[in-house]
């Protein structure tokens, strides 16, 4: 059972027992309280008490309004999570090194033109010249390691700065530096460098010297050098049974990428700290809350270190985070004066931490998302909606009719089970969009409304759904006689494997998806689009389909 937390006790205190006489709680008071029951109600039901949880945080016009945990903190061992937690920030953490790097540009330090050569003479750019800040906004071109084939696999081992950027400098550029926005881990582990080089000092010492001790940030530090004496979350990952431990991490690999541990607490007093103005130059703190803009005159929507976004017409700057065992969001809205932190520990295929702080926000700032209830519809009905509905051209949703439901498929991603709330609108269970059917009088549909951030985005439709692509029946042994483990690149490898009647695929560092035979030499997976193939007997080796790209893999 979950502990009250300290607003639910102040509740309590304030409003006293019944018949007790208590007097009635200021109006303020009580309009924080109903803030609060509001944002509980409405992420509360994403946490189950005995899953991984959550510590949430939320600060309106300097004043924490909200802050509780939710579930557990190692299910392991039954131990409930609670606020004061300190967990894994993951990407967040690249707030704090852009900060770094302007706290050095503002001391004449560095420059953010400057080309990296500066700092890595040696650095094998290809001629092309790439900024401190094309590598602050995720603009360079350079490979991200994080997205190399194989980088799972050697997640645990201990790496120095110099062979890490080793691991990855020698690949060619994926675009003419300031051309493009593809999000990259590795741009940010070479600031972490050039702060080391320009400053003096290792990169865990700079920013707890310069940026955490003066801010009275004490539970915050790159992780293994911590200063405070907060309670640690477990970090989780979904397996086969529930929930277990997370993968091995050796902090030295996310770097200044993704490696710094905290509390909400700290987070708030950081953004207190930004919304003060302190540590850098209103200049600064505007230049990084900008989106960057491409050579071709288009916006990035990404600053130094931030997303900068819309929610419900207010101006949002945050970022998320997901690392081993953990994943997280941290959203400011300067104009509103509204800040929500939720650090959440457990990685991919739990509760989206981005989708509970945006309704979380939604509700301080008085524009709440709408909470839908279930219901169940009859077969007929479902029917009339199935169909491909046109995004842009060549992208589409499709919706199919799955038992009492429908699901919805965008192209190149996986279908999402929807829930009906009414006779025409369906709506995502773990998201925010939801989709609007108008059938005519003759119960026709010639399109679906999506509702996403408050504005009605329209898709005509433009055909039946294709039937799903059909299995045959095989031999188990046909199958069997190919299962194995086949290797895609260095270090990264495909394994077939069955259990009973079902197949399965799995790729390193991925969760393991179910595919189905469509010819002896052929299976397709529903959840992607991806096939794998064999040339007739052969088993040597096989062919991924995915993506409009074919890889051959020799099995191991």
């Amino acid at each position: 059972m979950l502990k009250l937390s300290a607003v639910c006790i102040a509740v309590l205190v304030l409003l006293g027992a019944p018949g007790a006489g208590a007097s009635a709680a200021p109006p303020q008071a009580q309009s924080q309280q109903s803030l609060a029951a509001a944002i509980d109600a409405s992420i509360g039901a994403y946490y189950k008490a005995n899953e991984p949880g959550a510590s949430v945080i939320v600060v309106k016009d300097g004043k924490t309004v909200f802050r509780k945990a939710y579930g557990m903190a190692d299910t392991a061992a039954n131990k409930s999570m609670s606020a004061d937690m300190s967990l894994r920030l993951g990407s967040i953490t690249k707030q704090f090194t852009a900060t770094a790097i302007l706290m050095l540009a503002e001391e004449g330090k560095l420059a953010l033109t400057d080309d990296i050569t500066r700092f890595f003479p040696a650095y094998p750019s290809g001629g092309k010249r790439i900024t401190v800040e094309h590598l602050l906004t995720h603009t360079s071109g350079i490979v991200s390691y994080t997205g190399k084939p194989g980088y799972m696999t050697g997640m645990a081992k201990e790496m120095s700065v110099a062979a890490m950027i080793d691991s990855f400098k020698n690949d060619p550029l994926e675009f003419e530096p300031g051309t493009s926005y593809r999000y990259n881990n590795s741009g940010y582990f070479l600031l972490g460098a050039i702060i080391e080089k320009v400053s003096g000092q290792p990169y865990a010492k700079f920013v707890e010297q310069r940026i955490f001790v003066p801010l009275g940030m004490k539970d915050t530090a790159y992780e293994g050098h911590e200063r405070g004496k907060a309670p640690r979350a477990l970090g989780h990952s979904r397996d086969g049974q529930g929930y277990g431990r997370s993968a091995p991490l050796s902090m030295t690999q996310p770097y200044a990428a993704g490696s710094l541990v905290s509390t909400v607490d700290d987070l708030a007093r950081w953004d207190s700290a930004i919304s003060s103005g302190k540590l850098l130059k209103a200049d600064s703190w505007q230049r990084a809350f900008t989106p960057y803009t491409l050579a071709d005159g288009k916006s990035t929507g990404y600053g130094y270190g931030w997303e900068v976004r819309q929610l419900l017409g207010a101006r949002t700057i945050a970022h998320g985070g997901g690392i081993n065992g953990f994943s997280t969001y941290a959203m400011r809205l300067p104009e509103q004066k509204v800040y929500v932190a939720v650090l959440s520990n457990a990685d991919g295929g739990m509760v989206n931490p981005g989708v509970v702080a945006t309704k979380a926000a939604a509700i301080a700032i008085g524009k709440p998302y709408r909470e839908f209830k279930a219901m169940t519809l009859d077969g007929a009905t479902l029917d009339r909606y199935t169909g491909v509905y046109e995004i842009e051209k060549s992208i589409t949703r499709t919706f199919r009719r799955d038992g009492d439901t429908l699901t919805m498929q965008r192209s190149g991603r996986p279908p999402v089970h929807l829930k009906a709330y009414s006779q025409t609108g369906f709506y995502i269970p773990d998201g925010l969009e939801y989709f609007e059917f108008a059938p005519n009088d003759k119960g026709e549909v010639s399109g679906v409304t999506m509702v996403q951030d408050g504005k009605e985005v329209k898709h005509p439709r433009i055909g039946a759904a294709p039937a799903e692509r059909q299995t045959v029946k095989i031999a188990d042994t046909a199958f069997d006689a190919r299962a194995g483990r086949y290797e895609l690149a260095p270090g990264f490898v495909l394994q077939l494997s069955r259990e009973g009647e079902r197949y399965y695929a799995q790729a390193t560092g991925q969760p393991k998806l179910e595919i189905f035979p469509a010819s002896d030499t052929a299976f397709f997976a529903r959840a992607i689009e991806a096939e794998v193939r064999f040339d007739g007997a052969e088993s040597s080796y096989l062919v991924l389909h995915q993506n409009g790209r074919q890889i051959k893999a020799r099995k191991l």
